[in-house]
């Protein structure tokens, strides 16, 4: 079973101590980074196993291989044989193993760690990108049957993570830590297990020293249930880019462990969406959300659609089935749902709505404002774009300009902003800037990170009532666990979630 190891990278080992013991019970092994360390508390590493009472990997990594170590490589040696060499008769108080890279090839030491017990991981890291011939690569740093061969390498792009999915498929009679550096590479650290390797890296959210696509220990044993993820499995997850705001995860994997499910949510940054429907063949998975900005994207790649997508044009959720993916739409209903609700009617007969886009998200809107008899007008940066989505509907359309916000005026009872503007990491990006709010206008921006964007903030100010995407989120994602799962949401587990 793989395990959960916390990177420790702070400048003291009392420091390091205190990281350990916050995140102690979600963690099976510690790895002590020595190059992060002050140069007189490295002199005192040989204490730390015994400081920790855990299993610790003693690693010193060089510039070169993205650490911090800038001294020769004669101090590095010495310190790896000061902190491997006077080794207690109790093996619990040694280092558990001793990260050496493939180029480090110092006899003596390495009969000194077997010697005492303590394990080599022969470790290759490539921080540049994947490499071409990776099986090969990994097979040939196995020196001595005993060592665990480590390969960590940098994905700048999906199709960079497939490979090393592939070749953890062909290596998969070896012992072995295998992983992608960087945010498409999180899911290889999710899903160790099924890559056959044998230890998920982790670091505190405070840490001075956080690889990127690396996940916070509690996150990963406890959100992602890491230590039950096992070949049996059942894998969903979420394809988009770039992710950075999702609440998917979060939901679905509390629904499972609520429910008991053997199944995991994974989050899997998608440039491209070709490389996201390979990487489903290749890992099994069994169906996924879809977000910007490939709802329009997945369409070619369905064998077939729900009447929904086929009307709106837009997918938000996959199934895998023996024909072939199956393709649904739950931001059409769950839009509909929570707006219908917060206004307290049952159709938008008699309303006249604006809303601002025209990308996945609009078309699902604009498709339920119809379908529930409601009159609009759409505007978009681009306006041909908004033309071609209005006129299916007869709907109005316009640039988002000064003369397309004059139009608002006569279709203001609702404005419904479907844009990722305002968005965490664009918080002050707002799409309607140029409008003024009367006090009287509905207001619900599709977003739900944060609470309140610019423009809701705004409104709410002016009057208005507004709504922001939570609702619909909750509810779009419900229907999506039907699909997923064949059966009916258990409602009476949103009172246990906590979300």
């Amino acid at each position: 079973m793989a395990k959960i190891c916390l990177c420790l990278t702070e400048k003291t080992l009392s420091q390091d101590v205190a990281v350990l013991e916050k995140y102690r019970k979600y963690v099976d092994l510690a790895e002590l980074r020595v190059d992060c360390l002050e140069a007189d508390e490295r002199l005192l590493i040989r204490r730390f196993p015994e400081m920790v009472d855990v299993p610790v990997i003693l690693t010193i990594r060089r510039e070169r291989d993205g650490g911090r170590f800038t001294a020769g490589e004669g101090s590095r040696i010495s310190l790896l044989s000061k902190a491997l060499a006077f080794a207690n008769a109790d093996r619990r108080h040694n280092f558990a193993y001793v990260d050496m890279e493939d180029y480090l090839q110092v006899p003596s030491l390495e009969e000194v760690a077997r010697t005492f017990g303590t394990r080599i991981i022969r470790s290759y890291h490539n921080t540049q990108g994947v490499d071409a011939h990776l099986a090969e690569r990994i097979r040939s740093l196995q020196q001595v049957g005993d060592e665990l061969v480590k390969v960590a390498v940098m994905a700048h792009s999906l199709a960079e993570v497939i490979q090393v999915v592939k070749a953890a498929r062909e290596t998969k009679d070896m012992d072995k830590i295998l992983l992608c550096m960087g945010p498409f590479g999180t899911p290889t650290r999710i899903l160790a297990e099924q890559l056959g390797s044998h230890i998920s890296y982790t670091t505190s959210k405070e840490a001075q020293e956080r690889a990127p696509g690396q996940l916070d220990p509690q996150e990963l044993a406890e959100l992602y249930r890491f230590r039950d993820i096992s070949s049996k499995t059942r894998i969903f997850g979420i394809s988009g880019f770039p992710l950075t705001v999702t609440f998917s995860p979060v939901f679905f994997n509390t629904v499972f462990s609520l429910e008991h499910t053997d199944a995991v949510y994974v989050p899997f940054p998608t440039d491209a969406i070709q490389s996201f429907i390979t990487l489903a063949a290749e890992l099994g998975i069994a169906g996924a959300s879809v977000t910007v900005p490939h709802k329009e994207a997945i369409l070619p790649y369905l064998s077939q659609v729900s009447p929904e997508v086929s009307c709106i044009g837009a997918c938000n959720t996959i199934v895998s089935k023996p024909q072939g993916w199956i393709g649904f739409n739950t931001d059409a209903p769950g839009f509909s749902d929570a707006l219908l609700g917060f206004i307290g009617k049952k159709s938008f007969r008699g309303e006249r709505i604006t809303i601002i886009g025209a990308g996945g998200a609009a078309r699902a809107v604009a498709a339920e404002v119809y379908r529930l008899h409601g009159k609009a007008l759409i505007l978009n940066r681009n306006a041909l774009r908004a033309r071609d989505l209005a006129a299916p509907y007869r709907f109005a359309w316009g640039p988002l300009d000064s003369q397309g916000i004059a139009y608002m005026d006569r279709y203001r009872d609702i404005i419904i902003q479907t844009t990722s503007a305002g968005m965490e990491g664009h918080a002050e990006t707002d799409p309607l800037a140029l409008y003024t709010f009367s006090g009287k206008e509905v207001v619900m921006d599709l977003i739900y990170k944060p609470e309140r964007t610019r423009c809701l903030q705004r409104a709410e100010a002016a009057g208005c009532r507004v709504l922001n995407g939570y609702a619909m989120l909750i509810r779009q994602a419900q229907l999506q666990y039907a699909h997923f799962m064949g059966l009916e949401f258990p409602q009476h587990l949103i009172a246990r979630m906590h979300l």
